[in-house]
């Protein structure tokens, strides 16, 4: 079915930099989300004590990976039927879901909130990021989803130590609280910006396959999880596997067969993004579950309080945003495929430094604090320039669904990060999972490097 590209009509209420800052504060607490649960995990251990260290593992993944395999057909569909609209739908949901799990009774209760809070996420997410790039000229496409990065990544990085005075001030629950009172003012304000740039009229996208992507990264999640109770040799665990791998291939079969595919075919062909979208899987995993073996590595081995781990992970955000916003003012200059090189070298730099020399015994001014503020030097270099060479090329028409694939790739790795920290941590007791852990980190920092080494040379302008 053929398409037509329409310009949907301006409201002139508020401009460009209201636009963003609403599209930012968004961006903000929905990757925000993903991490400020990870300093709540021994709390919610102690409120929920039937519940093992893997169910609770999936209060983290089930808001991954709702959100990142609704990501794509979210994006489609603000392309489709308007950005802003599709915008307020998931601020909507991600307020209920708040909610739910702000008052749930079980963790399985719990968990469904979170599914609800990523499915709301996957809405407004891939919107937000284009009425953001909507709303300013062409040539400042880069620095814009540079700076919108920056602030997906402050979020997982501030995640712990937000999580942490909260829950210290109150419990565990006003992690999730809090989203009220920011949803609401961010409903307010939606009612001011311009609405978003272009859209395509045409049928909805494949939304079955959605659906399959979620069970297919389900069960690769959770034969993943499994392995730290039954093992890797346990039937179960191999299904889990077979199923994901069966359907991931219904998805690619749809995708070359449906008239109106989940994933344009079109946009195969971008080499950059295809590189950029592999190496934020990777990065993505890396990311993750360095947030995770750090907070409980402080909580267990260090036996540090809730808020004091919080405040000795502050750093590592606050350099991330820093970073982060000078990378996407000079992003130019300094050429993608440099960040993506030296970021990653940084990272795996700064997880041998946690493996080599975080002992036993806490030495957090001299050994953690300089580790934290290198990892915060790394993320704030690779994360804005992955998403960068993602969308750089894509057509005006498909920014959001181009951001919306980059998304899905760090969700995606982010569930599959937790995943195998969990698992990896269980070869050992002690601190020994935990250098387990950030060994695991490091392979997967060089990994994600090797693949950017394959980004072309000259990008920077395009």
């Amino acid at each position: 079915m053929s398409t037509t590209a329409t310009v949907e009509p301006t409201r002139r209420l508020g401009g460009p930099w209201t636009t963003f800052w609403l599209c930012a504060t968004a961006t903000y607490i929905g990757t925000l989300d993903f991490s400020i649960v990870n300093v709540a995990f021994i709390e919610i251990e102690r409120a929920f004590p039937g519940a093992s260290r893997t169910s609770i593992s999936w209060v983290v993944t089930a808001y991954s990976i709702l959100y990142g395999s609704l990501l794509v057909v979210s994006g489609r569909t603000a392309d489709r039927i308007g950005r802003r609209r599709v915008f307020g739908i998931g601020v909507w949901s991600f307020l209920v879901g708040s909610i739910i799990c702000a008052a749930a009774p079980s963790i399985a209760v719990l968990i469904i909130g979170r599914a609800v809070q990523g499915a709301g996420a996957s809405m407004f997410t891939p919107a937000a990021l284009g009425m953001m790039i909507g709303a300013f000229p062409a040539e400042r496409r880069n620095q814009m989803v540079s700076w919108n990065t920056a602030l997906a990544a402050l979020g997982v990085a501030s995640g712990p130590t937000l999580g942490a005075l909260l829950i210290g001030a109150l419990d565990w629950r006003a992690a999730f609280w809090v989203n009220i009172p920011v949803c609401a003012v961010v409903l307010m304000i939606m009612r001011r910006v311009d609405a978003p740039a272009p859209s395509e009229r045409g049928a909805l996208p494949d939304l079955p396959a959605a659906v399959f992507v979620t069970l297919g990264v389900g069960a690769l999640v959770w034969g993943i999880a499994e392995t730290e109770t039954v093992g890797i040799g346990d039937a179960r665990v191999w299904a889990a596997f077979v199923a994901a791998v069966l359907l991931g291939a219904v998805v690619v079969h749809r995708t070359r067969n449906r008239p109106e595919p989940l994933l344009p075919r079109v946009m195969f062909a971008n080499r950059s993004m295809n590189l950029a979208n592999t190496a934020m899987i990777i990065f993505g995993a890396a990311f993750s579950a360095n947030s995770l073996n750090n907070v409980l590595f402080l909580r267990t081995e260090w036996e540090f309080g809730i808020v004091k781990a919080g405040l000795f992970s502050v750093l590592s955000p606050i350099t991330v945003a820093t970073t982060s916003f000078l990378v996407g003012r000079n992003v130019q200059r300094l050429g993608l495929r440099n960040l993506l090189l030296v970021g990653s070298l940084l990272f795996v730099t700064c997880q041998l430094g946690f493996l080599f020399i975080i002992g036993t015994t806490p030495h957090p001014w001299a050994q953690w604090l300089p580790l934290m503020l290198l990892l915060g030097l790394a993320i704030g270099c690779v994360a804005p320039a992955l998403s960068a060479s993602a969308v750089q090329h894509a057509p005006s028409a498909q920014f959001a669904l181009a951001g919306a694939l980059n998304s899905t790739a760090r969700q995606i790795g982010s569930a599959l990060g937790v995943a195998l920290l969990v698992a990896v941590q269980a070869t050992a007791v002690g601190i020994g999972g935990y250098r387990a852990g950030w060994a695991t980190l490091a392979v997967l920092a060089a990994a994600s490097g090797a693949v950017s080494l394959m980004q072309p040379r000259v990008q920077a302008g395009r």
